[in-house]
């Protein structure tokens, strides 16, 4: 079998290809640093041997048949630039997934600026628990799938589609390239400031996924988002509308498909499913807040455009596991609970914490928020920030570093203000710090946890390992009290 070669490999995309390709008998090596859990342990467990840092021999000592360059690869990159250079066949992790993966199935993706990873687990869990055998890969450890990715004999692809850009030689979005005959479009908002200029430019982005549809495919849409409205208002084939209703609801509104009557529980959600005025069924999530009951409408929408009946499909929705990352309890120790949850943007943020306030209830719910991406680190977000902890009690923000800011609009000047936010925030009534460093930030929150707290990181990176370091810290200050 071929030698394939991943520069980057750690990116949960190329990793997920490059387990999918093991799997298939490819030898399959990579490259990359600064690799952390989950992805670094999934690479070893399926048996790739993984460089540390980027160097030329890792593509000249022995030669691979084809080099994937990821994405987070730069132009000067030295092993890539040593794979271009010498003419070692190269491509794109996007047209190297749907070549090997994609192109013989009927491709399902899963697009937004937020709701991608869970909305992609979810349908892909629906498909494999009714007996539809999906292949699958998603941008997270699926635990269902004990993975992120699945080689199954179905009919159907299930990908997610990040809008990112595809690689340092093509810089159109990556979901352009897996040419969808059915997609998910969860939510359209400005993110990726390193690669998006304004909203406006993002929604041409979506547009042109839209407009790429074939005429006999379909769109599962948050058609009562403005912004998704607008993208899906002409495309080129039907449309599925969902939403998910609030209190006082009058069910007038865009979408056909509705959830109703949402009551949180120890187990999760129960909601009603309606379509077009009919309630079409009752669905139980083993996951908590609005956003997570709207990712769910939209697999249980997909499965039926898929040709599942949605009543076989909800009698699966209570089997689903989750993802790693995505309100993940990391464990308890002196009488603290701690979470980790992958969300920066402030829409994240906020209905993260609102889910958690409906699985805690009464209890003390503590935010410990890192401004890492290229967009949460910019001023872009700061008074959207300073609204989204409502739900917390106490707030913890990380502050920010004096590193680069790259930007698709030049040099970044105003950075986001830690300062400022944990003042803005206790004048809101939540009481706020902000501190720099991991172990200053643990010390901090040892000092003043109380039994019964719940502690929710919210980062799109390793965070310095703050779960064991916070656990180990009051596992041991509980073994003290004890003795």
């Amino acid at each position: 079998m071929p030698h394939v070669h991943f520069i980057a490999i750690a990116g949960t995309g190329m990793g997920s290809l490059a387990g999918l390709l093991k799997q298939r008998g490819f030898e399959v090596t990579g490259s990359d640093e600064g690799v952390y859990p989950p992805m670094s342990t999934a690479l070893e467990g399926w048996g790739i041997p993984v460089a540390e840092g980027f160097r030329a021999g890792n593509v000249l000592a022995r030669r691979p048949d084809r080099v994937v360059i990821g994405n987070a690869v730069r132009p000067d990159n030295p092993e890539a630039r040593a794979a271009l250079e010498a003419g070692i066949d190269h491509v794109s992790f996007p047209d190297a997934l749907y070549e090997y993966a994609i192109a013989e199935r009927h491709g399902v993706v899963v697009a937004g600026t937020h709701g991608k990873t869970t909305t992609t687990s979810l349908l892909a869990a629906l498909l494999l628990h009714t007996g539809r055998d999906p292949s699958v890969l998603v941008g997270g450890i699926s635990l269902d799938l004990d993975g992120s990715f699945r080689d199954g004999a179905g009919e159907h692809f299930v990908v997610e589609g990040d809008e990112y850009d595809t690689a340092f030689f093509d810089k159109t979005p990556k979901f352009l390239h897996y040419h969808p005959r059915t997609a998910i479009l969860t939510s359209v908002e400005f993110d990726h400031a390193d690669i998006y200029r304004d909203l406006a430019h993002v929604k041409r982005a979506f547009r042109e996924l839209v407009d790429a549809m074939p005429a006999d495919g379909g769109l599962v849409a948050a058609v009562e988002e403005p912004n998704v409205a607008e993208v899906v208002a002409d495309a080129p084939c039907p449309v599925w509308g969902y939403a998910v209703e609030g209190p006082g609801a009058t069910g007038e509104g865009a979408a056909a498909w509705r959830a109703r009557g949402l009551e949180a529980g120890p187990e999760g959600t129960r909601f009603e499913i309606w379509r077009e005025g009919g309630r079409v069924g009752e669905a139980r999530l083993p996951a908590w807040g609005r956003h997570n009951v709207a990712n769910a409408l939209a697999a249980l929408v997909c499965c039926e455009r898929l040709g599942v009946p949605i009543a076989e499909a909800a009698a699966a929705l209570p089997r689903w596991r989750g993802v790693k990352r995505r309100q993940e309890i990391r464990g308890e120790a002196d009488g603290v609970t701690v979470i980790d949850d992958f969300a920066h943007h402030p829409t994240a943020v906020r209905e993260t914490l609102e889910g958690l306030r409906a699985r805690h209830p009464g209890r003390r719910l503590v935010a410990v928020f890192e401004p890492r991406s290229n967009t949460s680190r910019r001023a872009l977000f700061q008074s959207e920030y300073a609204r989204a902890f409502d739900a917390a009690d106490q707030v913890v923000v990380a502050i920010v570093p004096d590193e680069p800011i790259y930007s698709a609009t030049g040099p970044v000047t105003e950075r986001l203000d830690a300062e400022r936010l944990a003042a803005d925030l206790s004048a809101r009534g939540t009481e706020a710090v902000a501190l720099d460093g991991v172990d200053a930030i643990v010390s901090h929150l040892v000092e003043h946890h109380v039994p019964g707290d719940v502690v929710v990181t919210l980062s799109n990176g390793g965070f310095g390992g703050i779960w064991e370091k916070l656990l180990g810290r009051l596992a041991s200050r509980a073994e003290r009290g004890s003795a």
